[in-house]
């Protein structure tokens, strides 16, 4: 009997794209020689490759063709990537992401297409291009909920905790200090997921005095700005050079440990198996929080954590609300 050839539809955005890889995880432990292929962003395809389970990537540039309709390069890649799904011959074509675009997404895909119902997607008018519609329960964490989803398709009960399955890279970057570092994560999506400034660089300035090198990331220009801020008011501290998403798992892969405000790196270190500690100050952590036995998620809408709070989950120091 030939194996199984499933298509996952999960296209953004990074901590999304993260919440899915344990359904990828358990479906290689309940459906072994399956060919899973995964369409996702262009901009988060090396950290799908690092999943052992994933045979194959199909890199779908939607959104960076939003932001340059007139690049023909954009638009070449794109018909390729529909030609892929199109020729696929898929046995499952299994979108869990509920919008209406990733929806569209898994309809381009000659397959029966599998998704959420109404009541269970995030956008209820994808429901509308499954073939069969699951019911999965909004109020548990995006992890178990694709988790669930994907259960539900194979038939079967995923019977352990969530296990991520990223094969880490093998080194950190040339310039990563070759002592115990820290990776601390400041930058956020909106300013109110932020945690202060001066609240960085304390905890910074208690890692530094434990012996650990603290490095400050950024994705944009003003970010790293940022960071280089930060790092100049912390003794031995470096701010990242630019880097790409791949770089950054290696560094943040061989880190000591982490900590970050609400952003999808934060959840590529808890699938990383870093020590991590998710910093909250404008949204829940309930159910899209860190999951899984090394993350700890702080805070929340108006209550953004200590230093001392955030310095004890790191193993520093007493905690204190």
């Amino acid at each position: 009997m030939l194996a199984p050839r499933v298509l996952f539809v999960k296209l953004s955005s990074l901590g999304d794209v993260i919440h899915h890889l344990p359904a990828v995880t358990d479906l290689a432990e309940h459906r072994p020689g399956a060919h899973v292929a995964w369409a996702v962003e262009e901009a988060y395809a090396e950290i799908v490759r690092l999943h052992p389970g994933v045979a194959e990537v199909i890199p779908v540039g939607l959104r960076d063709l939003r932001r340059n309709l007139l690049d023909t390069g954009r638009w070449r890649r794109l018909r390729q990537a529909r030609r892929t799904l199109a020729a696929g011959r898929w046995d499952y074509v299994i979108d869990s992401q509920g919008l209406l675009k990733s929806a569209l997404v898994a309809r381009a895909a000659r397959g029966v297409a599998f998704g959420m119902d109404r009541a269970s997607a995030r956008e209820r008018m994808a429901a509308r291009f499954y073939d069969v519609k699951l019911a999965v329960p909004r109020d548990r964490h995006a992890v178990e909920r694709n988790r669930a989803l994907v259960a539900q398709v194979f038939g079967y009960s995923p019977s352990s905790e969530a296990r991520y399955g990223l094969a880490a890279p093998p080194a950190a970057p040339p310039w990563a200090p070759t002592v115990p570092y820290c990776v601390l994560l400041h930058a956020a999506s909106r300013k109110e997921k932020r945690w202060p400034d001066d609240r960085w660089v304390a905890l910074g300035n208690l890692l530094a005095a434990s012996g650990h090198t603290c490095v400050f990331p950024g994705g944009s220009e003003a970010e790293r700005r940022a960071a280089a801020s930060l790092a100049q008011a912390v003794p031995g501290a470096i701010a990242a050079p630019a880097m790409d998403l791949a770089e950054c798992a290696a560094l943040i892969a061989h880190a000591a440990m982490v900590a970050g405000a609400d952003t999808g790196l934060t959840h590529l270190a808890v699938a990383l198996a870093r020590p991590t500690v998710g910093i909250y100050c404008a949204t829940r952590p309930e159910l899209t929080g860190l999951h899984g036995n090394d993350g700890v998620n702080l805070g929340g809408p108006g209550r953004a954590p200590s230093v001392e709070a955030v310095a004890a989950a790191l193993g520093y120091g007493p905690a204190q609300a």
